[in-house]
Parts: C-alpha cells; sequence; structure tokens
C-alpha cells in the first residue's frame, strides 16, 4: 500500500492504542519520534478528560493535537483549539432521564473537573482510570462554576443494551454515542470526534487522502468517515469494521503501531 501522502495519524485510544491494560506501548513513542521527523502529525482523540488522555501521553503532550470528550474539547500543544458546553437545560433534562435507569452511573464532565454524585465504590475505582480530575458530589445538577462538555453514563453490562434505548428521546436535540461497551455519552449535537478532526484538517490544510484514522467503538465512525486510511481495530464494533476501509490487528496485539510502523518503512531516511 502506499502510504506516501498520509501527513495526519488520529487514533482513539481505549481499545485502539491503548491495550486492555489501559497502557500505550513503548513502542508507539520510538515510533512517535519518527513520525514527527518525518512531519507527519499526532492527533489522540477520545472521550476520555483532556487531563486523562495526557496522563497517558505526557513526554509527547506538547507536540501533539488531543481531541478529547468526544470532539468537544481540543488542544494542540498548549493552545486551545475550541471548546463545545452543553446548555444547562440539556444537562439537566439528560440527568433526570439517566437517573430513571437501573444500575447506570452519571459523570458529569467539565472543563476543570469530571463529577459525580455516585456512592458505588466499584463504579468509582472504575472511574479513576478515565478521570484523573474529579470531584464527589453531593448533586450533579447543583454543580455550577464550570464549562461542562458532555454527560457520560456507564452501566456494568451493557450501554448499549440498557442505557441507549431508555434515552432515544434526547437525540432529538443532542448527540448520543454509544461510545464503548459500558459507555455512553451526551453532548451538543456539533461535539463529535468528526466535527473536531474536520477543523483541524482546514487549519493544517491537510486532505482525507492525507490523512489515516484508527477506531473501535461508534463514537469514531465520523471521524473515520474523514479519512481515506481508515482501520478498524479487529476488537472494533461490527458497525466500525463496516464503515473502515481497512481492518489492522487487535489493541492487545499493537494494531496501531503495526500499521504506522508500515509507513515508516516506506519512508526510510
Amino acid at each position: 500500500m502506499d502510504f506516501s501522502k498520509v501527513k495526519l495519524v488520529v487514533t482513539d485510544m481505549d481499545g485502539t492504542l491503548l491495550n486492555s491494560k489501559h497502557e500505550v506501548s513503548p513502542l508507539f513513542f520510538s515510533i512517535f519520534n519518527k513520525l514527527k521527523q518525518r512531519n507527519i502529525h499526532f492527533v489522540a482523540a477520545s472521550g476520555r478528560q483532556y487531563h486523562s488522555i495526557v496522563n497517558k501521553l505526557i513526554n509527547i503532550k506538547d507536540d501533539i493535537t488531543i481531541i478529547a470528550e468526544n470532539g468537544a474539547f481540543a488542544m494542540q500543544g498548549a493552545n486551545e483549539l475550541f471548546s463545545i458546553g452543553l446548555p444547562k437545560e440539556q444537562i439537566l433534562k439528560s440527568i433526570a432521564l439517566l437517573r430513571t435507569i437501573k444500575n447506570t452511573n452519571i459523570v458529569l464532565c467539565g472543563k476543570k473537573s469530571a463529577y459525580i454524585d455516585s456512592k458505588d465504590e466499584k463504579f468509582i475505582a472504575l472511574f479513576n482510570e478515565y478521570y484523573s480530575e474529579y470531584k464527589i458530589v453531593d448533586d450533579l445538577t447543583k454543580v455550577e462554576n464550570d464549562l461542562f462538555f458532555k454527560i457520560a453514563a456507564y452501566h456494568f453490562d451493557s450501554s448499549e443494551k440498557y442505557i441507549l434505548p431508555e434515552i432515544k428521546q434526547l437525540e432529538n436535540d443532542m448527540q448520543v454515542f454509544v461510545s464503548g461497551k459500558n459507555w455512553l455519552d451526551i453532548s451538543h449535537n456539533n461535539a463529535n470526534k468528526g466535527y473536531a478532526l474536520n477543523i483541524l484538517q482546514k487549519d493544517l490544510n491537510i486532505t482525507k487522502e492525507e490523512t489515516m484514522v484508527f477506531g473501535d467503538y461508534n463514537n469514531d465512525l465520523k471521524m473515520i468517515a474523514l479519512a481515506d486510511f481508515s482501520y478498524a481495530m479487529q476488537n472494533a464494533h461490527p458497525n466500525v469494521i463496516k464503515a473502515a476501509n481497512f481492518l489492522t490487528k487487535t489493541n492487545d496485539q499493537q494494531g496501531v503501531e503495526y500499521i504506522l510502523e508500515q509507513i515508516l518503512n516506506s519512508r526510510n531516511i
């Protein structure tokens, strides 16, 4: 395959760049330095909180673009590219509806911090992996003085099976994404990875034909549509495998690195 056109590499984090232990491989950092030498820009695009993504990529954070909160917030090095908040009335409506769904834990995702009012110790322990900056509050509907990007809902069995059918009505006014087996995100209609990537492509003057994207879940579909070199992980949701132009190995088999090494091998310098 001819990778000579690739100027932009965009990858999801969980289930894609991160392995099942939520780790970035040492191999990736070695590959990143070589991509940088070849003027290929790297983007981490995730439903995760910005602070959480930075913690995973701390050594290269100043040299990359980070699209966080499923496209509601983006930083290029130390420069904020944009942020898209969710109106208060939509936040209250969403929380009220989510509270009616059994075994659902709710996260209010703000720019300064994430907020939870769950008392479920099992969820709180798990939540720590995805949100490094957070506060436990008495009532999510009373939180003020922050810009809120989205509401994330977690179900220990399946967000697609148990949460999504109960909140379909929200899709009339907001964007609802199943972002993982257990996670579902509610955000502003413009807050998605595709919208964010489109802004970045225009800013960098990079085309669809020059873009490579990796993803594994439904929240990656809109950015996959913006890349000719679109890759689904072998462990991806069926919708993503169908939408992507190519398939790579699983996240535990370093499927992202496997393809990136092929770019480097095609551009020996």
